[in-house]
C-alpha cells in the first residue's frame, strides 16, 4: 500500500520514535496478504512501568497508532502546524485554535465534501487554496474535537493514554446531562450534543458545535515528526467484520441489527451534515466495543488511485534503505485491491504460486501478520525424514490429514470424540501461539518467550534442528520457513541457531528448497486437500468427521470473538490446473515436467489442448461462482448513474442535508433541551408492528436530500452492510456488481431478506445515486421502531469517553426520574447490557448509592427473566467482594431481598443469591457485611419455611464450623432458633450440634494430620458457643429433660478427650459450669455430678498430678480473693482447678465428696499446687462461674448484647425491630410440669410439624471443603413418607410444587368422574383453596411462573386465578383450527420410520389437549393434542398461536402427544444466567420422540424412543433429553453426539415407569408402587463401557406408623431445596417423602 512500511520497519520506526521501556509493540495492522502496513497495536504503561487502568489484560492500555505522510495528507499536516506545537512535553488540545464565528460560509464547507472521506479530514493534494483552508480547519475540528497535538515522544504518548484511561476528556459533555437531569438549565453542550443524536431542536446557524459524534471513533491526538503526523486512538476490541467471521450469533436479534444500523445512520448523518463523505463504509470499518456499541473508524480511508499498493516502488518510497523484508516479497504478485476470484483464476491457471494464494486465503479468513494468537498459517509439505523426490511419496507429509491427526494418530482422535463431554477431534487453532512463538523463539524477546511457551526459560527446552521441531509439533507450519532464512538465526547467546536438514547447506539453500517443495506438482496436485481441512469444506458436517476434523468450540457462540477460524468455502476445493491427476498416469509423461530440486520448469516442451481440461475449467468456474462471497463489494468507484430526470438538481449537489430526523417545517422547535421533553421523546408508546404498507409510503415519498456523489456513495455503503448482517454473507461481489450496474439487475440474494428491509435496501442501492434517501431520511423512516430510536437516546451519552462514576450517575439518576418506566419493559432490557457493569467497578460510598438505585430501578423495570439473565450476575460478583462494600451492604437489606423474591421468585434467589449471603458470614473481612447478613437470614427464615431454613441456611452455617464463621454467623443460628420456638430446637438443631461433637470427637481420636486435629478443636468451639447461645432459649424443665437424654452432657464428653486443644476443654468446663448454676444444686448433683466421677479419678491418679504444676501459678487461700477462670489454661490438670472450686462451691463440700471418691486426691493436689482450701462461708456460691467464648481463631467479631441486633448498616437495633413474630419468646420459659409433654411432643397443627431433623441424611462436617457456599452433596434418599394427605376421591393425576416450596396443587378424579385442582400449603398439610371448574378429569397442571397464574388441562386449558379461584381465559380446539393449522415444519433430518402403536382417534378426541409445557422466557405455553399437533398459546395476549402439525394418520390411528419438554440454552451458564430454550421434545404415545427447532420452526430430528407410550421427558442439561416409558426403561440421550441418538438404557424396574423428576445429577422414577434412584453422572461416566445401568425398585415405608406404601404411584414431583419429593398415588392421597 502506498506509503505503507514492512513490518520490522514500522517496529523500527515507532521504537525510534517512541524509546521507552513502558511503550511495548503488539503487532502492526496491515489490509494487505503482505506484511506491510502503517499502523501498529501499542501497550502504553505509566511512568512507573504498569500497565495503565485496572484493566490490564482487556484493551483499554492497548492504541492504535497509525502513521501519515505530511505529504500524503496537506491539509492534515497544515491543520496540525495551524494549530502548532510547542515544547515536547507541551500537549495543545485543537478546538483551542478553532474559531467556529459564524464568519464561516457554507460553500467552504462543500468544497471539504467533495475532499474529505473516511480520512478525508485529510485531503489527497498537497496544495489548498487559501480560501478553503479556513473551513477545512473548522471541519476537521469538529471531525476531532477532543484530538490533541503534541510532538513525537513516549512521554507525550503515555499523557494522552493517560488522559483517555483516567482524566476522560468528554467528562464535561456528560456532567452537563447531569445538571439537566437534576432540573437545572441546559448548556450549549448539552443543547449541542442531543443535536448531534437527532432529538429536535432549534438549531443554531451560528456556532459549528465541536462535539464528537459517540458513534465516531474517538481521535486521541496527533504527535508529529519531522516527515509523518501518529494518529493515536484507543484499540477497540471487536470489527463487525469479526462478528460476521467468528461469533455472528452474538448478534442476537433483529432488533440489534437495526440498532447497529441507526447507530452508524446517525453517526453518518452528523458526517453529511459537515459536508463530509466517509468513502470506505464496510464491516472492517466498523470497530464494536465489548457490548457490541458501534464506532465508525474515521482514520483509515483506502487510496484508489491507480498505482498498486504492494508495488515495489511504493514500499520503497519509506522503507529503509536497503530494507532486508522488501527483498523477502518484492517479486509477489497479489494485491489487496485484487478480489478473491481473480486470485483463485491466476492461480489455477498457474501464473499465481501456491505462496501467494495460501497467503491470500490467510488474508481472508482473518488473520493478521506479528499477531503470534492469530498468524498466517502455511502447510508443512515435506516430513524432513529424507529428501523427497518428485516421483515418490516417501519424504513428503500427506496433506489429506491435519498435521494435528498425523501428530496424534487416529485411534487418539477416535478415542477423543467419542469420550469427551463436547465431541471433537481437533482443537480450534491450527496453529497456536506456543507453536508460532516456539518456531520464532531465535527472533523473538526472552519476555515473550516467558509469556506464551514457557515463564521459566529454557533454551534447550526448544526444538534444536528441523527434522525434531516438524517431530515435536501437532501444529502447521508458518509463511517464515518458506520465505525468511534469518529464522534460523538466533539472537540470544544461549540458545544455538536452528539446523537445517543434512540435505541442505545453509538456511538460505533450505528456504529455496523448501519453497520448490511447495510449489513442486506433488504439492500442487495434493494442495487442494489441505486447503479443504483448513479453510474449507472439511472444516464443519459430515465431511469434518469422516477427515477427523471436528473442531472443539472453546466459548459460547453468542460471547464475541475477535479471532476465530472462519470457512471460506463450503465445496471440494478445485485441484490446479494441470494437475488433477495422479501423477503416474499418461498425462505426466506427455507433460515431460523438467523437475529442477523440487521446482517446476514453467518452461513446457507440449502445448496441451484446451478440451483435455473442459471438464477441470467447469468445476473451476462453478467453484468461483459458489464461493463469490469472498470478494464482497460495498461501495462504487465508476461514474455513478444519474437519471436524465434529475439534470437540474446538480447544481444543489454539494449542499449538505441539515434536517433533523422526526421534525416538521410547520412545528415550533424548542431551543432548550428540559428533562420533560427528554422524557417525552425517550418514552416508548404501545405501537403496533411495523406495516409493509407503511414503510412504501416512505419510499415513495422520502426526502431525497441535497448530497454529492461521494456521500451518495456512503448510503450504497450502509445498504449493503444492513444486507449482510441479515444474509451473514455480502450483498454485491464483484460479478453480481458489475452486472447491476450494467444492467440494473439486482442480486438473487436480496430476495431472501425479509420484506421491510428488503425495501430499505432497495433504496439504499438505487441505480440513480440522486434517488438514494439522505442518512436523515432514513433515520426518520418508520423502519426503525420506537424502541430503537429510545434505546439510542437513553444510551448514547453512555458511550462518551466520560469517567465510569460520572455514566453511572447519569443512569442512576435518569433511572430514578422515570427513563426506564417511560421506555418500556423491553427496552429497559436492551439498555440494562450498557448500564449494569457500571455497578461492578470500584465505588466510592455516594456512587454505591448510585448503583443501588440502578439496580433497584432495573429490578423493578425489567421481567423476571431478563433480570435472572442481566442483573442477578452482577449482585451476584457484588456479594462475592471481600472486604467493605456499601453497596454489598446495601443490598443485603430486607426491603431490596423482598423486592427481589417478588419479581425473580424465591426459587432463582435461593439457587443464585442465597448462598453468596451465607458466605459473608465465613472469614469476612468487616463487621458490618456480615451483621447486614446475618439480619437478612433471621429476618428471611421465617417466610422461607422449616425445611428450607434448616438445609439452605442452618446447615451450610455449621458447615463452616472451624473453617472460619464469624460470631455473627453463630447469631444467626442462636436467633433463628429463638425466632422459631422451642420444639425447633429440641428436634432440628440440637440433633444436629450433637451429631457435630460426636463426629469431632471421633475425628479427633484417629491419627490425623495436625490441620485436622486443629480443625476439630475450631469446630467443636463454634458448636458449643452456639449450642450456649440456644441453651439458654430452653426452659428449665426441657433442659432437665434433655440431661436425663444425655444430650447436653456433650460438655462431659468433650472434657473426657485428651486430643483436644485445651482451649476447648477450658470453653466446655465454663459452659458446663453455666448449665448447672442454672438448673441448680440438687439437679447437677442428680444429673452431672455422676458423670462427672470418671473425669475426676482420671485427674485424681493422673500422672501430673504428683509434679509441680506452675501452670496458672493462682494463689488462692480464702474467699476474699477472687479468680478469673477465663484466663486460658496452660495443662490438662488446670481443668481441676476449674471445675472442682466451682462444684464445691454450687453443691457444698459434702455433697461434692460424696459424688467424687478421689475428693481427698484432688483436694490435696489443690492445696499443694494452688494453696487452694475449702472454708464454709455460707454462700452458695464462692466463685461466680460464667461461661464466656475462649478467644477465637483470628479477627472475629464479639456477641452483640443479647437485646440488640445489627442491622444491614450496623445500627443496633432492638430485637423486636430485628426480628419479627419472636416478642412472645423469652430467654427462659419455664413450663409447668403437667405441660411438659406438650412442649417435648409437638402437637399436629404445630407448621412444619411433619418435617424431621436431617440428621440421619447427613454425612457431618466435611473437613476437605474449606469455603464452600453450596452444598454439594448427593442426595441421600431414604425412601420414607413423612406426611401424607387425602387430596382427591379417585386417582391423584398431577402434582407440582410452587417454587417457594411451600405451596402444592394437585389435580385428580373426584365424585362424577369430573376433575378439580386443590391448593395446599405444607406447613399445615390443609387444603386453603381449589378450582372446580373442570368438566373432566384434569391431567396436567403447571404453575405459571410468579404471576399467581396456575394453568390445568382437562382436554381444554383453563388459566385461573391461584388466590381468587376465578377463571382468567379458557383455550380449546377445534376441527376448523385443525385444518386451517400450518404445515408441519419440514425435517432437517431424515426420521427414523417405525411401526407405532398409538390411540384409536374414537378413543381419544384428536382435539383434545392432552399435555402442556410453560415456556417462562417467552411467556407461552405449548400444548399436544390428540392429533399428535403441538399448539403455542400467548398467555400475555390470551390468545392461540401457530399450530404445529402431527404425525400423519394411518389407518385411522393416530398417535397422541404424552409428553414436553424444552432445553438448549435455557439451561444456566457459568454465571447463573437463563436465557430463551432453542428446542422442545415431544414424546408421543406410540413410543416416537421428536426433537423440533424453537427458533426455526423445523424438526431436528424424530426417532423411535421407546417401545410403548412415553410418559415423561425432561431436559436436565443443553445436550441432554431423558425419557420414561410404559415400556419399563427409562433413557437418557446425549443430543450433542447425533441428531439420531442412541440411548443409555436404565432397566430394572418391572412395571411401567409412570413418571420421573430430576434433582441435581438424581434420577427418582417410579414404577407401580416402587421407586427407582439413578444417577445422570453414570450415563456420562460408564456410557461407552457400558451403554446401560440397572436400578434396584425399593418401596416406599412408613417412618412412623410402619409397613409400606401399597397403592400405584401415578406422578412425582421434586422439592430440591427442602430434600424432599411427593408422590401422589391412585388412591388419592399425595406423600411426603425423603
Amino acid at each position: 500500500m502506498r506509503g505503507d512500511l514492512c513490518f520490522d520497519c514500522l517496529e523500527l520506526r515507532i521504537n525510534s520514535d517512541f524509546s521507552s521501556d513502558q511503550i511495548v509493540f503488539s503487532y502492526a495492522l496491515s489490509d494487505s496478504p503482505l506484511p506491510f502496513g502503517s499502523a501498529a497495536i501499542v501497550k502504553v504503561s505509566d511512568s512507573s512501568g504498569e500497565v495503565s487502568a485496572s484493566a490490564c489484560d482487556s484493551t483499554s492500555s492497548q492504541f492504535v497508532l497509525k502513521y501519515l505522510r505530511k505529504e500524503e495528507h496537506g491539509c492534515l499536516a497544515n491543520y496540525v502546524d495551524r494549530c502548532g506545537v510547542g515544547d515536547s512535553n507541551d500537549v495543545v488540545e485543537c478546538d483551542e485554535y478553532l474559531d467556529c464565528s459564524p464568519s464561516s460560509s457554507s460553500q467552504a464547507t462543500k468544497d471539504v465534501g467533495r475532499e474529505l472521506g473516511t480520512e478525508n479530514i485529510t485531503c489527497a493534494s498537497v496544495a489548498c487554496e487559501v480560501s478553503a483552508s479556513f473551513s477545512r480547519g473548522r471541519t476537521i475540528g469538529a471531525l476531532l474535537p477532543i484530538a490533541q497535538i503534541s510532538k513525537c515522544s513516549a512521554s507525550n504518548l503515555q499523557k494522552l493514554a493517560s488522559s483517555f484511561l483516567s482524566e476522560c476528556p468528554e467528562d464535561n459533555i456528560l456532567a452537563s446531562l447531569h445538571r439537566l437531569i437534576d432540573g437545572k438549565s441546559s448548556c450549549q453542550e448539552t443543547q449541542g450534543f442531543f443535536r448531534l443524536l437527532g432529538l429536535p431542536l432549534l438549531e443554531e446557524k451560528s456556532k459549528l458545535q465541536c462535539l464528537r459524534h459517540p458513534n465516531l471513533s474517538p481521535v486521541l491526538g496527533f504527535l508529529t515528526s519531522s516527515d509523518c503526523l501518529v494518529s493515536v486512538l484507543p484499540k477497540a476490541p471487536y470489527t463487525l467484520e469479526n462478528i460476521l467471521y467468528y461469533s455472528p450469533s452474538a448478534i442476537k436479534s433483529e432488533w440489534h441489527i437495526h440498532f447497529m444500523i441507526y447507530q452508524l445512520l446517525s453517526a453518518l448523518a452528523h458526517l453529511h451534515g459537515l459536508g463530509v463523505s466517509h468513502g470506505d463504509i464496510r464491516p472492517s470499518s466498523i470497530l464494536l466495543s465489548d457490548s457490541l456499541w458501534s464506532w465508525l473508524n474515521i482514520y483509515n480511508k483506502p487510496d484508489f488511485g491507480s498505482r498498486d499498493a504492494n508495488s515495489s516502488a511504493s514500499r520503497r518510497t519509506w522503507c529503509v534503505e536497503g530494507c532486508y523484508s522488501y527483498g523477502l516479497y518484492a517479486d509477489l504478485k497479489i494485491s489487496s485491491h485484487l478480489d478473491w476470484q481473480t486470485h483463485f483464476d491466476k492461480w489455477w491457471k498457474g501464473e499465481v504460486s501456491n505462496f501467494e494464494y495460501l497467503l491470500f486465503l490467510n488474508k481472508l479468513a482473518g488473520r493478521r501478520w506479528g499477531d503470534h494468537t492469530f498468524h498466517p498459517v502455511m502447510p508443512w509439505v515435506i516430513d524432513f525424514s529424507k529428501k523427497p523426490q518428485n516421483d515418490s511419496d516417501s519424504g513428503w507429509r500427506d496433506l489429506r490429514k491435519s498435521k494435528w491427526r498425523l501428530a496424534k494418530g487416529d485411534e487418539q482422535l477416535d478415542f477423543t470424540y467419542s469420550t469427551f463431554e463436547i465431541p471433537h477431534h481437533v482443537s480450534d487453532e491450527c496453529l497456536s501461539e506456543l507453536a508460532v512463538c516456539s518456531y520464532k523463539a531465535r527472533r523473538l524477546p526472552l519476555s515473550v518467550l516467558r509469556k506464551a511457551v514457557r515463564s521459566v526459560y529454557e533454551p534447550n527446552e526448544y526444538p534444536s534442528d528441523m527434522q525434531r521441531l516438524y517431530d515435536w509439533t501437532p501444529d502447521e507450519c508458518i509463511p517464515e520457513f518458506y520465505c525468511d532464512p534469518h529464522i534460523f538465526c538466533s539472537l540470544h547467546p544461549s540458545m544455538s541457531d536452528l539446523a537445517v536438514p543434512p540435505w541442505a547447506s545453509s538456511p538460505e539453500e533450505f528456504i529455496r528448497l523448501h519453497r520448490d517443495a511447495l510449489e513442486s506438482p506433488h504439492v500442487s496436485s495434493l494442495i487442494h486437500h489441505w486447503i479443504d481441512i483448513t479453510f474449507g469444506y472439511k472444516m464443519s458436517g459430515q465431511a469434518a468427521i469422516s477427515a477427523k476434523n471436528v473442531m472443539l468450540s472453546t466459548s459460547d457462540p453468542t460471547v464475541p470473538r475477535s479471532v476465530g477460524r472462519r470457512q471460506l468455502f463450503f465445496r471440494p476445493h478445485p485441484v490446479r490446473l494441470r494437475f488433477s491427476r495422479e501423477k503416474e498416469q499418461s498425462r505426466n509423461e506427455l507433460e515431460m515436467h523438467t523437475f529442477h530440486g523440487f521446482g517446476v520448469d514453467n518452461k513446457r516442451s507440449i502445448i496441451l489442448e484446451a478440451d483435455d481440461y473442459l471438464e477441470e475449467t467447469e468445476e473451476a468456474s462453478a467453484f468461483s461462482d459458489h464461493s463469490s462471497h469472498l470478494s464482497p463489494k460495498y461501495h462504487l468507484h465508476q461514474d455513478l448513474v444519474q437519471s436524465p430526470l434529475h439534470e437540474s438538481y446538480s447544481e444543489n449537489t454539494n449542499k449538505a442535508d441539515t434536517s433533523l430526523p422526526r421534525t416538521s417545517k410547520n412545528k415550533v422547535l424548542p431551543s432548550n433541551v428540559s428533562l420533560n421533553y427528554l422524557l417525552e421523546h425517550i418514552k416508548v408508546r404501545d405501537e403496533a408492528s411495523l406495516e409493509l404498507q407503511e414503510l412504501l409510503l416512505w419510499q415513495q415519498s422520502f426526502c431525497t436530500g441535497n448530497f454529492s456523489k461521494d456521500i451518495a456513495v456512503d448510503i450504497f455503503s450502509i445498504g449493503c452492510v444492513l444486507a449482510e448482517l441479515y444474509l451473514m454473507k455480502p450483498l454485491f461481489n464483484s460479478v453480481s456488481l458489475a452486472t447491476y450496474l450494467e444492467s440494473g439487475d439486482l442480486p438473487e440474494l436480496i430476495k431472501e431478506l425479509p420484506p421491510p428491509t428488503q425495501v430499505i435496501v432497495e433504496a439504499c442501492i438505487e441505480q440513480d445515486w440522486r434517488r438514494r434517501p439522505s442518512a436523515k431520511s432514513l433515520l426518520d423512516s418508520p423502519y426503525f421502531s420506537a424502541t430503537v430510536k429510545s434505546a439510542y437516546l437513553f444510551a448514547a451519552p453512555l458511550h462518551l469517553l466520560a469517567n465510569g462514576g460520572t455514566r453511572l450517575y447519569y443512569a442512576a439518576s435518569f433511572a430514578k426520574q422515570g427513563a426506564l418506566k417511560a421506555m418500556g419493559t423491553f427496552v429497559a432490557e436492551m439498555c440494562a447490557a450498557y448500564c449494569v457493569p457500571l455497578v461492578t467497578k470500584p465505588l466510592s460510598d455516594d456512587e454505591c448509592e448510585l448503583a443501588y438505585v440502578l439496580l433497584k430501578e432495573f429490578t423493578k423495570s425489567l421481567t423476571p427473566m431478563a433480570v435472572q439473565r442481566l442483573v442477578l450476575p452482577s449482585i451476584q460478583k457484588i456479594l462475592l467482594t471481600t472486604g467493605y462494600s456499601h453497596l454489598k451492604v446495601s443490598l443485603l437489606q430486607d426491603s431490596f431481598v423482598r423486592d427481589l423474591w417478588s419479581c425473580i421468585g424465591k426459587r432463582v434467589y435461593l439457587e443464585m443469591i442465597h448462598p453468596l449471603v451465607i458466605s459473608n458470614l465465613y472469614n469476612p473481612l468487616d463487621k458490618i457485611s456480615a451483621s447486614a447478613a446475618s439480619v437478612l437470614l433471621i429476618g428471611s427464615s421465617e417466610e422461607l419455611g422449616a425445611p428450607i431454613t434448616v438445609l439452605q441456611t442452618i446447615l451450610p452455617l455449621i458447615n463452616y464450623f472451624g473453617k472460619g464463621i464469624c460470631t455473627d454467623g453463630i447469631d444467626v443460628l442462636v436467633r433463628t432458633g429463638r425466632l422459631w420456638g422451642v420444639n425447633f430446637i429440641v428436634k432440628q438443631m440440637l440433633p444436629l450440634l450433637e451429631h457435630v461433637v460426636f463426629f469431632c470427637i471421633d475425628l479427633s481420636s484417629m491419627k490425623k494430620p495436625e490441620p485436622i486435629h486443629s480443625w476439630c478443636s475450631l469446630a467443636l468451639t463454634d458448636c458449643l458457643m452456639t449450642l450456649d447461645g440456644l441453651v439458654a432459649l430452653i426452659s428449665d424443665e426441657l433442659l432437665i429433660y434433655e440431661l436425663t437424654k444425655g444430650r447436653l452432657c456433650l460438655h462431659v464428653r468433650v472434657l473426657m478427650q485428651k486430643n483436644l486443644e485445651l482451649r476447648v476443654l477450658q470453653f466446655a468446663a465454663t459452659s458446663l459450669m453455666s448449665i448447672c448454676q442454672r438448673i441448680g444444686q440438687e439437679l447437677t448433683a442428680l444429673h452431672v455430678l455422676p458423670q462427672l466421677k470418671e473425669l475426676f479419678d482420671e485427674f485424681a491418679f493422673s500422672e501430673k498430678s504428683t509434679v509441680s504444676s506452675d501452670s496458672l501459678n493462682w494463689k488462692i487461700r480464702t474467699t476474699d480473693q477472687n479468680f478469673h477462670p477465663e484466663s486460658a489454661i496452660k495443662s490438662r490438670m488446670d481443668l481441676v482447678l476449674l471445675l472442682y472450686p466451682s462444684f464445691a462451691s454450687l453443691l457444698g463440700m459434702e455433697k461434692l465428696r460424696q459424688g467424687c471418691p478421689t475428693w481427698l486426691l484432688l483436694e490435696q493436689y489443690l492445696l499443694k499446687h494452688h494453696n487452694w482450701k475449702w472454708e464454709y462461708t455460707g454462700r452458695s456460691s464462692r466463685y461466680n462461674m460464667e461461661a464466656r467464648p475462649v478467644p477465637n481463631k483470628g479477627p472475629v467479631s464479639k456477641h452483640l448484647p443479647s437485646n440488640t441486633l445489627v442491622n444491614g448498616s450496623g445500627r443496633s437495633v432492638l430485637q423486636s425491630q430485628g426480628i419479627r413474630n419472636s416478642s412472645h419468646l423469652k430467654p427462659h420459659l419455664h413450663v409447668p410440669v403437667e405441660e411438659q409433654e406438650a412442649v417435648l411432643n409437638p402437637v399436629v397443627h404445630e407448621p412444619w410439624s411433619w418435617f424431621p431433623s436431617p440428621v440421619a441424611c447427613w454425612d457431618g462436617l466435611d473437613i476437605g471443603r474449606f469455603g464452600s457456599p453450596k452444598d454439594e452433596h448427593r442426595w441421600k434418599i431414604r425412601a420414607s413418607v413423612l406426611s401424607s394427605a387425602h387430596a382427591h376421591q379417585g386417582a391423584l393425576r398431577s402434582v407440582v410444587v410452587s417454587e417457594d416450596e411451600c405451596t402444592v396443587f394437585t389435580s385428580g378424579i373426584d365424585p362424577g368422574f369430573k376433575g378439580s385442582v386443590q391448593k395446599w400449603e405444607l406447613a399445615s398439610l390443609s387444603c386453603v383453596s381449589g378450582y372446580h371448574a373442570h368438566e373432566e378429569v384434569v391431567n396436567d397442571i403447571s404453575i405459571l411462573s410468579s404471576s399467581g397464574k396456575i394453568a390445568s388441562c382437562d382436554g381444554t386449558i383453563h388459566v385461573w386465578n391461584s388466590q381468587t379461584g376465578k377463571l382468567i381465559s379458557l383455550f380449546s380446539e377445534s376441527p376448523t383450527d385443525q385444518d386451517q393449522a400450518s404445515s408441519y415444519p419440514s425435517s432437517k433430518s431424515n426420521s427414523n420410520q417405525s411401526n407405532r402403536h398409538g390411540l384409536s382417534s374414537g378413543i381419544f378426541d384428536g382435539n383434545l389437549y392432552t399435555c402442556m409445557h410453560y415456556l417462562e422466557y417467552m411467556e407461552q405455553l405449548v400444548v399436544g393434542t390428540g392429533s399428535g399437533a403441538l399448539r403455542f398459546i400467548d398467555l400475555a395476549r390470551g390468545q392461540k398461536l401457530q399450530l404445529w402439525r402431527g404425525e400423519p394418520v394411518e389407518s385411522g390411528f393416530t398417535s397422541l402427544v404424552s409428553a414436553l419438554c424444552s432445553g438448549g440454552s435455557q439451561t444456566k451458564h457459568g454465571d447463573g444466567a437463563s436465557v430463551s430454550p432453542s428446542w422442545i421434545a415431544a414424546g408421543f404415545s406410540s413410543g416416537q420422540c421428536r426433537l423440533f427447532d424453537l427458533r426455526e420452526s423445523g424438526v431436528i430430528s424424530s426417532w423411535r424412543a421407546h417401545d410403548g407410550y412415553v410418559t415423561k421427558l425432561a431436559a436436565p442439561e443443553s445436550h441432554l433429553l431423558v425419557s420414561s416409558s410404559l415400556d419399563k426403561t427409562l433413557r437418557i440421550w446425549d443430543l450433542r453426539k447425533s441428531w439420531t441418538p442412541q440411548p443409555f438404557d436404565v432397566k430394572g424396574h418391572r412395571d411401567g415407569v409412570s413418571g420421573f423428576s430430576i434433582w441435581g445429577k438424581d434420577v427418582i422414577s417410579i414404577s407401580r408402587n416402587n421407586i427407582g434412584i439413578f444417577s445422570l453422572s453414570k450415563s456420562q461416566d460408564g456410557e461407552e463401557q457400558q451403554p446401560q445401568q440397572r436400578i434396584i425398585p425399593q418401596k416406599l415405608y412408613m417412618s412412623e406408623k410402619g409397613g409400606r406404601v401399597g397403592s400405584d404411584l401415578s406422578t412425582i414431583c421434586v422439592l430440591p431445596f427442602s430434600r424432599l419429593f411427593i408422590v401422589g398415588a391412585h388412591d388419592g392421597y399425595f406423600r411426603i417423602c425423603c
